[in-house]
C-alpha cells in the first residue's frame, strides 16, 4: 500500500519522538538508556518508509545525468544516516537525529502541499455532489422520479419550490427565481421564465418551473466547471520552466558547495571530519529549494480555486502569465457588450396604443423586430386583439384588418402609401441618429407612432469597461455591424476604439495587426465566429453563454454573461501571477541567505546551524511559501464576494 506524505510525515514524527526526548535532555546531562540502538531502530525506519522516496527521486535522476531537489534530501540524510552507524560501532558520537528530523521536516513542507491539494479536491468534489439525486421527469403524462443517470436531453423536467434543478435546460413554463451562487458566484436571486436557461445543482426558489433538459452528466455547466479547474490546477505556467532551470543548475552548484564546506573547515580551518561534515549537510539541508518547487503549484491551485468560486474560470498556468502583459482588450459587440437581442427602447405617440396595435399584427410575425415588439407589449401588460386578413408585404412589413381598420407595422418604405407627419419623420431622424432602427405604426393610412429598437448594451458593461480602463487598459470593440452602430454602443458604454464592419473570418487577422504594433492582447467573445480570434489572441475570453466553439477557444471562461468577470478575471490571474513571482523571490532569498550561514561563515559570531535545524528552516520556508499563497484566498478581487 502506497502511504501518502501526510502518513509518511505522522509515522516519522512519531518515529522521532524518542530522538526528541534526548535532544531536549542533553542540557540537564542526561542519557536515554541504550538510546543508540533506539535510534538506529527508529532512524532506520524512518529512511526506509519515509526516506526512501527521495533516495529513489534521486538515483533515477543521476542515471540521467541530472540533480533535482530531491538530490540534495537524500544526499544529506544517507550521509548523516550511514555515518552514524559508522560512529555507532567505533563508538563515536552519532547524528541519526540528523537524519530523522531532516526528513521529518521535508515531509512537513510536503505534507502541506499533499494537505492543501486535497482540500481543492474535496472542495470540487463536494460541488459535484451538491447534485439532486433524481429528476420529476414527465413520462405518459405524470411526472415520475427517475435517478439522475437516467435523465435524458430533451426529457420533460418539473422542479418545485425548494428544490434543486437536477440538469442543464430550458424553462418552457412557469416563471421562479434561482439561487445561482454555487455555480456563478453571484450572490443575488436570478429571475428565470419561460425561454430562460437554467444551471444544473442550482436551487429553485419561489415557483414551479418545467424545462426541457438540455445537458446532463458530464456535458453539464457544473461537471465542465469542475473538470476545467482540475486540469488548471495541474498544469504548469512557463515561469514554472524557470523554475526547473534553476533547480537544474542550482542542486549541482550546492553539492559542489558542500565537498568544499567539508574540504575547506577540514583541511583548512581545523575541524574534525565529524564537525566538518556536519557543516556540509547542513548546507545541502538548508538548500534545498522544496520552497521553490511549491512556489507555482501551490499559487496555481489557490488562485484557480477562487476564481472558480466567482464564476471565472482559468483553464491552464500559461493565461497567468500572459495576463500579466496584456494593454489592450479587444470587445465582440453583439452577445458580448450587448444583450444579443433587439429590445424597445423608444415608443413615440400614443404608448398604450402604439404597443396593442403593432403587438397585435406583429404575432403573427416571425420577424426578430417583431418578438422584441411583443416582449415589450407583454411587459407593460398591453392586451392584444385578434386581426384579420394578415398580409406580409416583402420588403416593408406587415398589415392586418384592426377592429375594422387596416393597420401597418414596418420599415420607412411604406411611406410611399401612407401619409407622416413631419414632426414625426423629424422623431424618426433622430432615432437613427442614434443608430436606432425604427418601426412605423399605421392606422387607416396615416403613421400613429413610432417603435424604436436596438440590440442595448448590458448593464453592466460600462461599469466593466470604465474598471478596465482604469488599470490602464485600452479598449477595442471589433464587430461586423456597421459604423455608425457600433460608434453609438461604443460611446454608450465608453470604448476607446471602434473597428466596424468586419467580416467574421478577418477578426484574426485584426487580432494579429494590434500584435504586430505591439499590443499584447485579450479578446473576449462569445459566438462561433470569434473561435479564430479567441485562439489568435494572447488571452481568449470566452462567455459561458456562447457556444461550446468559443468556449474550447477560450483561455478564461466566464460563467456569468457578465462583462464584470472579465475584470475580475485580469484581476485574480495577474495576483496569482504575482503571488508566483513574490513565492519564487522569497524562495532564492531565503537560500541565498542560509547556505553561508550552515556553511559556518558566521561561526565566530556564534550563528550556526546544526542539520535538524537546517532540516527545520527548511521546512518553515515551505510553509511560508504555501501560507502566501493561500493568502490569495484574501486578496481583494473587484466584484467578488
Amino acid at each position: 500500500m502506497k502511504l501518502s506524505n501526510i502518513q509518511r510525515f505522522w509515522i516519522s514524527f512519531i518515529l522521532s519522538i524518542p530522538m526528541l526526548i534526548q535532544m531536549l535532555a542533553m542540557p540537564f546531562h542526561w542519557m536515554m538508556p541504550g538510546y543508540n540502538w533506539i535510534a538506529l531502530v527508529t532512524t532506520t525506519i524512518i529512511m526506509a518508509i519515509s526516506a526512501a522516496p527521495y533516495w529513489s527521486s534521486a538515483i533515477a535522476a543521476f542515471k540521467k545525468h541530472s540533480a533535482n531537489m530531491n538530490t540534495l534530501v537524500a544526499a544529506g540524510t544517507a550521509v548523516a544516516y550511514f555515518y552514524s552507524i559508522f560512529a555507532m560501532f567505533t563508538n563515536r558520537p552519532v547524528y541519526f537525529e540528523s537524519a530523522a528530523f531532516v526528513t521529518v521536516f521535508v515531509l512537513l513542507g510536503d505534507a502541506m502541499e499533499e494537505k492543501m491539494h486535497d482540500n481543492a479536491s474535496n472542495a470540487l468534489s463536494k460541488l459535484m455532489g451538491l447534485q439532486a439525486k433524481d429528476a420529476a421527469v414527465l413520462k405518459d403524462g405524470k411526472f415520475v422520479k427517475v435517478p439522475l443517470d437516467q435523465v435524458q436531453v430533451g426529457d420533460l423536467i418539473r422542479v418545485k419550490p425548494g428544490e434543486k434543478i437536477p440538469v442543464d435546460g430550458e424553462i418552457t413554463e412557469g416563471t421562479t427565481t434561482l439561487d445561482e451562487s454555487m455555480v456563478t458566484g453571484e450572490s443575488m436571486p436570478v429571475v428565470k421564465q419561460v425561454g430562460d436557461t437554467v444551471v444544473g445543482s442550482t436551487i429553485n426558489s419561489n415557483g414551479t418551473i418545467t424545462f426541457k433538459a438540455t445537458k446532463v452528466g458530464a456535458d453539464t455547466m457544473l461537471a465542465q466547471i469542475v473538470d476545467l479547474v482540475k486540469k488548471a490546477q495541474t498544469s504548469h505556467a512557463p515561469i514554472q520552466n524557470l523554475t526547473d532551470k534553476i533547480s537544474n543548475i542550482f542542486v549541482p552548484a550546492v553539492l559542489i558547495i558542500a565537498i568544499l564546506t567539508f574540504m575547506i573547515w577540514y583541511s583548512f580551518l581545523g575541524a574534525t571530519a565529524v564537525q566538518a561534515m556536519l557543516f556540509a549537510v547542513s548546507v545541502i539541508v538548508i538548500a534545498c529549494p522544496c520552497a521553490l518547487g511549491l512556489a507555482t503549484p501551490t499559487a496555481l491551485m489557490v488562485g484557480t480555486a477562487r476564481s472558480a468560486k466567482m464564476g471565472v474560470l482559468i483553464k491552464n498556468g500559461e493565461v497567468l502569465q500572459e495576463v500579466s502583459d496584456l494593454n489592450t482588450v479587444v470587445f465582440d459587440k453583439t452577445g458580448t457588450i450587448t444583450v444579443g437581442k433587439p429590445e424597445v427602447t423608444d415608443i413615440v405617440g400614443d404608448q398604450a396604443e402604439v404597443l396593442a396595435i403593432a403587438a397585435s399584427v406583429e404575432e403573427l410575425s416571425e420577424h426578430p423586430l417583431a418578438t422584441a415588439i411583443i416582449k415589450k407589449a407583454e411587459a407593460e401588460d398591453i392586451k392584444t386583439k385578434k386581426v384579420n386578413d394578415f398580409e406580409a408585404i416583402e420588403g416593408k412589413g406587415v398589415k392586418a384588418d384592426y377592429n375594422g381598420q387596416t393597420a401597418f407595422v414596418g420599415s420607412n418604405r411604406l411611406l410611399v402609401d401612407i401619409d407622416i407627419s413631419r414632426e414625426m419623420m423629424n422623431h424618426a431622424n433622430e432615432l437613427q441618429n442614434q443608430a436606432k432602427t425604427v418601426v412605423y405604426v399605421g392606422l387607416s393610412g396615416e403613421i400613429i407612432g413610432l417603435i424604436a429598437i436596438q440590440d442595448t448594451p448590458k448593464p453592466s458593461s460600462k461599469q466593466a469597461i470604465t474598471e478596465l480602463k482604469e488599470r490602464g487598459l485600452k479598449t477595442v470593440m471589433l464587430t461586423g455591424d456597421n459604423e455608425k452602430v457600433a460608434q453609438a454602443i461604443a460611446s454608450e458604454v465608453g470604448i476607446d476604439q471602434v473597428i466596424a464592419g468586419v467580416l467574421p473570418n478577418e477578426k484574426a487577422h485584426h487580432i494579429q495587426k494590434l500584435q504586430a504594433n505591439g499590443d499584447k492582447v485579450a479578446f473576449v467573445g462569445d459566438g462561433i465566429n470569434d473561435a479564430p480570434a479567441l485562439s489568435t489572441a494572447d488571452v481568449g475570453i470566452a462567455m459561458g453563454s456562447g457556444t461550446d466553439i468559443a468556449i474550447d477557444s477560450g483561455g478564461i471562461v466566464l460563467v456569468q454573461n457578465d462583462l464584470r468577470g472579465v475584470v475580475r478575471a485580469l484581476d485574480i490571474s495577474k495576483k496569482t501571477f504575482n503571488r508566483i513571482k513574490l513565492n519564487l523571490f522569497w524562495a532564492l532569498i531565503y537560500n541565498t541567505i542560509g547556505i553561508p550561514i550552515a556553511a559556518g561563515l558566521f561561526v565566530g559570531v556564534g550563528l550556526t546551524l546544526s542539520p535538524e535545524l537546517a532540516g527545520l528552516a527548511m521546512a518553515f520556508s515551505s510553509v511560508s511559501v504555501v501560507g502566501s499563497s493561500l493568502l490569495l484566498n484574501k486578496t481583494k478581487i473587484a466584484g467578488a464576494n
